[in-house]
């Protein structure tokens, strides 16, 4: 085994720090004596080093399985960076260069190989694995693996299958929101040869938890904003509450902008880079503002709307204050919030029938025969869709939720997607065409000989590629794709920048979608779980909140943290209380009173004056006679005489 020394310089010599963080070295060295290992750490903590540094200490290749294609993409290029060589394989790519990624993997020195979960099943992917000399197998979001997990994905499933091609390959499952009851799910879906969690604290030393019960959101946003510098984030739910918020803040000569998924992907990159060097403030944003940022001095998080899901507050608030110093994050609630978040459930859940229905116009709008699809990947424009066929986003969004979660089909994230083409004509009617159009003849021959199924189904190709092949340049092989499109003879999209639809399985007749009853039902009830938690959370006001989402993740050995909103009211009641204390044993000191007379004297609320006094008989620190005068009682009294 690599002792700690050699694990400690591999960390100097790639990554340049001098130690661990709390946690990663005992889970590289679980890893590294090869057990099974499931690591709980919070956002931030550094997941990516766990299983990259014990395979740089082993010979062999690490498999990296994630859902996230924009994480796969940054990790690749990070590594990339520091002369390790990486490679990614998801939807988005040709067929082509998926081949070529795996058999880099097999022949050539890839050190590792992120892969996103639905390819996982794909012939292609399993007959290579088989002869790579994996050293371990990682999976990160290992949430999702899990059907009591809040992002549960059925892919994820296939990943047992996968060791059983690698035997004796450990697994390190990776994962910052998980409860007791997933992590328990985690390891029995990926069948570990023994229970084995390392969890790292969930409690965050630095950053101050708070709510607001409020009325004007607005106005106590300000309020934040101008009693805390530096840069931050506002979380809303909806894209035009992102705007609003934002232009609300501009008009207060704030330096704010707005930040969602439907704007350009050039824009966005754009308002991310000035938000990160500074030159933007704040950053009023939905969910989709939070991969791949890397802003270490994040001074203030705050949630506009209520999330659904403490796991989703606890990872969007935890970007505060990664780089140790004191930061906020503060959750505003109105009167009718939870109400709204309740409305949430059935959005989520559309009617079964409504589900199948857009299951078929979906199909229908990527052409997808009955028959056709499996393992196939659609660029899908999900705004184009809903606004061709007039039905609102959101239940589109929750429908393909659940179409997924039954095995139906992945809507990845958003990525870079190559060029397809499909043709539209027979191969009869081809020859014909060819026949009288000779200029393009060569360049169909050449499209022929380098992609099959182009008659069946829309097939990714690389415009480069052909252009190399061709002997054209690939300005002249984008406008023959262009006049053969006029012409009708091919379906072409050009590479563009959208999500995918993958179809884990091939269309099916509408009648055969089957969704149990029961299962929708439990999802629905879990929904409804987490989002009666994280009201518990924003109602609460007696237990510390960092000590509070710590439990709720299974760390229960927190303590309370001391700056939370909870913890400093707690403090100051102590002080106040203290301080009352003090005034009613100097009162009855110089003279016994009833409780009457004292709490008249002090004035104010009578209460907390009789609550001090029941104290202090508890105490010993005041008497009282059979007359009802309560007295001081003297140091040498209480002491039976004794200096």
């Amino acid at each position: 085994m690599t002792d700690g020394t050699d694990i400690g310089k591999i960390l100097k010599r790639y990554w340049g720090f001098d130690s661990f963080r709390p946690m990663q070295e005992r889970i590289i060295r679980s890893v590294l004596d090869g057990h099974d290992t499931l690591a709980l750490l919070p956002t931030g903590g550094g997941k990516s080093l766990t299983y990259q540094v014990p395979a740089m200490a082993r010979e062999g290749l690490c498999i990296v399985v994630t859902p996230l294609i924009a994480l796969m993409k940054d990790q690749v290029d990070r590594l990339r960076s520091l002369n390790i060589r990486a490679v990614a394989v998801h939807s988005g790519l040709s067929q082509r260069q998926i081949d070529i990624a795996l058999d880099n993997c097999v022949y050539g020195d890839v050190k590792f190989l992120y892969i996103a979960p639905e390819r996982l099943g794909t012939d292609i992917f399993r007959l290579r694995v088989q002869r790579m000399n994996v050293c371990l197998l990682a999976v990160d979001e290992a949430h999702c693996i899990s059907q009591w997990g809040y992002d549960f994905r059925p892919s994820y499933l296939r990943i047992a299958e996968i060791r059983k091609l690698i035997p004796d390959v450990p697994v390190l499952a990776l994962t910052a929101s998980a409860t007791a009851r997933v992590a328990e799910d985690i390891m029995e879906r990926l069948e570990f040869g023994s229970p084995n969690i390392l969890r790292g604290s969930f409690a965050r030393s630095n950053l101050s938890y708070a709510v607001r019960h409020v009325e004007d959101k607005n106005e106590q946003l300000l309020r934040i904003i101008n009693n805390v510098p530096g840069s931050g984030i506002v979380y809303v739910r909806l894209r035009e509450g992102a705007e609003k918020v934002a232009a609300f803040l501009r008009d207060e000569g704030i330096e704010a902008d707005y930040y969602h998924g439907g704007l350009p992907n050039a824009e966005r990159a754009q308002r991310q880079e000035a938000w990160t060097c500074g030159r933007t403030r704040v950053m009023v944003a939905t969910n989709a503002f939070g991969m791949g940022i890397d802003k270490p001095d994040v001074r203030f998080v705050v949630h506009y709307t209520m999330c659904d899901s403490l796991e989703s507050y606890y990872q969007e608030a935890g970007r505060a204050g990664r780089d140790g110093r004191r930061s906020y994050a503060v959750l505003l609630v109105s009167p009718d919030d939870l109400q709204r978040v309740n409305s949430r459930i059935d959005n989520e859940f559309p009617p079964l029938d409504q589900i199948k229905q857009i299951y078929e116009k979906i199909c229908s709008y990527l052409c997808v025969a009955i028959g056709d699809g499996l393992q196939s990947s659609f660029v899908f424009n999900i705004h184009d869709f809903c606004a061709r066929e007039h039905i609102y986003t959101g239940k589109v969004q929750s429908a393909l939720k659940i179409l997924q979660q039954n095995g139906y089909l992945t809507l990845t994230d958003e990525m870079e997607n190559p060029a397809r083409i499909m043709f539209c004509v027979s191969r009869d009617d081809l020859y014909k065409i060819r026949v009288e159009r000779n200029d393009l003849d060569h360049f169909l021959r050449t499209i022929l000989r380098m992609y099959n199924g182009v008659f069946t189904e829309f097939r990714a190709i690389d415009e480069n590629e052909i252009a190399t092949v061709s002997g054209y340049t690939v300005e002249k092989v984008k406008e023959l794709f262009k006049r053969l499109w006029q012409m009708r003879i091919i379906r072409y999209i050009p590479s563009n920048r959208s999500p995918m639809i993958f179809f884990d399985e091939e269309r099916l007749p509408t009648e055969d979608i089957y969704i149990a009853p029961e299962t929708y039902r439990l999802r629905k009830e879990m929904l409804h779980e987490r989002i009666e938690k994280m009201a518990e959370y924003a109602s609460n006001d007696v237990e510390c909140r960092s000590r509070m989402l710590s439990d709720y993740f299974g760390d229960t050995g927190a303590e309370d943290c001391g700056i939370c909103d909870i913890c400093l009211a707690r403090r100051k009641r102590k002080r106040t209380d203290e301080a009352l204390c003090e005034r009613i044993c100097t009162e009855l000191g110089s003279r016994p009173a009833t409780i009457r007379d004292l709490a008249a004297k002090i004035g104010g609320d009578p209460q907390p004056v009789i609550d001090a006094v029941q104290r202090l008989h508890e105490e010993g620190r005041l008497a009282t006679d059979a007359s009802g005068l309560i007295s001081a009682v003297r140091q040498d009294e209480k002491n039976g005489g004794h200096a």
